[in-house]
């Protein structure tokens, strides 16, 4: 072969390299943008079908956070009405009739500008609504962001059922107790109307108008998802360990500093005695430094005992215990939330005394150790209130029905107030950073609902009302007997 023929075939070997080579590089380039935007479609379809409600069919909104809106001003885009089928609406579940008995106070006279001003003392904010547009004012700086959550869960009821709820002006206390007590407004000739104040909980000795709480939305500081991922989350958790198969103790952890907790720690297991109880410590600075790997809400579905007990005031953490399928025990409340009036003892919780805890949480475990299939049965009960009646759905359908009938009362029509100033979703979120912003991201209404909120029940009569608690006032003291019965023949 000669030179030329030689070099030839070298030359054409490497035109054949080099096609092959820039074939290889052009393919590798399509086939990179068709997985990206595979990969973009894909997942932003999966995002629809994760964050739309019910009866949404596609993302409708999100927000405007580009550069261009340097003033974060809120869109004017944003349905105002939506057409809802009607006859797709379903019952409210029972804990909505309390609504009723939480705004009774007012029923008679009505809510008049006075008694409004009359709480602004201990509000932390005015929210306003006029033309389904929300504006809020601020007069005290709440713990951590409870306000800016509350606010925020408003923000986005007004994106599910835009243009549904009437012009209406409240005040909020984000403390942990309530704060207007039925003494200071006595009946009779002298007596001044009480003003109407929302608030997260309530007690017999108070008159607040109790609301879902900020932690619905999500609770960045201690690292706790938006509910409606959390509650997913548990229940996956919920799987990996049978209920019959979890360590047969009462479990708890939470921070020991606040209320009763205390006492609670008396009751752990030690040297001398074992009250059947493995209780420990949550130090949440210790937990932040390490990443919160060790309070993960989903990885605490390990025992079939799980105990609640309040804090300075009521606690959030309820929904997250009863969501476990552990039989939940209960340490006498005094305070309630808006939907643990729903429940009754021994079907959803097993009730604990205060000033008996350590006893009653042996007999609870011994006894439950011993009825397997009536323990596990309670607390799939309180498992199943939660993940059924407080879907967010639901507590969006409370908050909607607690705000309309609230509105039916006040005498006078609502105004912006001055200093306050608009909020929306651009408002509260594009200036978020970290948790803040993911959980914002993670809990907003992406489009308003094609269904109409649940029908709620008319308000109890006062002999229903009367049974209700009566009955739970029994079987609380039936309990209490077994409970004596049981101890004295262990002693015997």
């Amino acid at each position: 072969m000669n030179l030329e023929v030689l070099n030839l075939n070298l030359f054409m070997k490497t035109r054949s390299s080099l096609t092959i080579v820039l074939f290889f590089f052009i393919s590798l380039f399509i086939g990179v943008v068709t997985v990206f935007w595979i990969n973009d479609y894909v997942a932003e379809d999966w995002f629809a079908s994760k964050t739309s409600l019910p009866g949404s069919k596609k993302i409708e909104n999100t927000w405007n956070c580009s550069r261009g809106n340097v003033t974060r001003t809120c869109p004017i885009d944003y349905p105002s009405t939506r057409e809802l089928n009607q006859s797709s609406a379903t019952t409210c579940p029972e804990y909505f009739r309390w609504i009723h008995e939480d705004l009774r106070p007012w029923q008679r006279t009505g809510i008049s500008r006075a008694m409004l001003e009359g709480g602004q003392d201990v509000a932390y904010f005015r929210l306003v609504i006029v033309g389904g547009r929300v504006y809020v004012k601020k007069y005290k700086t709440a713990f951590q962001t409870r306000d800016v959550f509350n606010i925020w869960g408003i923000v986005q009821l007004t994106r599910l059922y835009p243009g549904m709820l009437p012009d209406l002006e409240l005040l909020f206390y984000c403390g942990d107790r309530p704060v207007i007590k039925k003494r200071d407004y006595h009946e009779g000739s002298n007596a001044t109307s009480p003003p109407p104040v929302f608030h997260y909980c309530g007690d017999d000795d108070s008159l607040a108008i109790v609301f879902p709480d900020w932690s619905f939305w999500g609770w960045a500081e201690i690292n706790v998802r938006p509910w409606k991922s959390l509650l997913e989350d548990i229940k996956e958790g919920n799987k990996r360990i049978n209920w019959k198969d979890r360590l047969p103790y009462a479990y708890w952890k939470g921070n020991v500093r606040m209320g009763e907790r205390a006492d609670l720690m008396k009751c752990n297991v030690s040297d001398k005695y074992d009250w059947n109880g493995r209780f420990y410590n949550q130090d949440w600075y210790k937990e932040a430094g390490e990443g919160y790997k060790n309070s993960r809400l989903e990885d605490q579905c390990t025992h079939r005992y799980k105990v609640y007990i309040e804090g300075w005031g009521w606690s959030v953490s309820e929904k997250y215990i009863l969501a476990c399928d552990s039989m939940t025990l209960q340490v006498k409340p005094r305070y309630f939330d808006f939907f643990m009036r729903g429940m009754k003892p021994m079907q959803h919780y097993w009730p604990i005394r205060n000033n008996s805890k350590c006893r009653d949480i042996k007999f609870a475990v011994e006894w439950g150790n011993n009825h397997t299939e009536e323990a596990l049965a309670i607390g799939k009960a309180g498992s199943k209130f939660v993940s059924e009646n407080l879907r967010m759905e639901n507590v969006y359908d409370y908050m909607f029905h607690l705000l309309r009938e609230y509105a039916k009362l006040l005498k006078y029509k609502p105004s912006i107030p001055s200093g306050a100033e608009e909020v929306c979703s651009e408002t509260m979120a594009c200036s978020q950073v970290g948790l803040w912003r993911k959980y914002m991201e993670e809990s907003m209404v992406k489009c308003p609902s094609d269904k109409p909120p649940c029908i709620i029940l008319p308000p109890y009569e006062p002999k229903a009302l009367q049974a209700i608690i009566g009955e739970k006032e029994r079987t609380e003291r039936q309990l209490e007997m077994w409970e004596t019965r049981y101890r004295e023949s262990s002693n015997a």
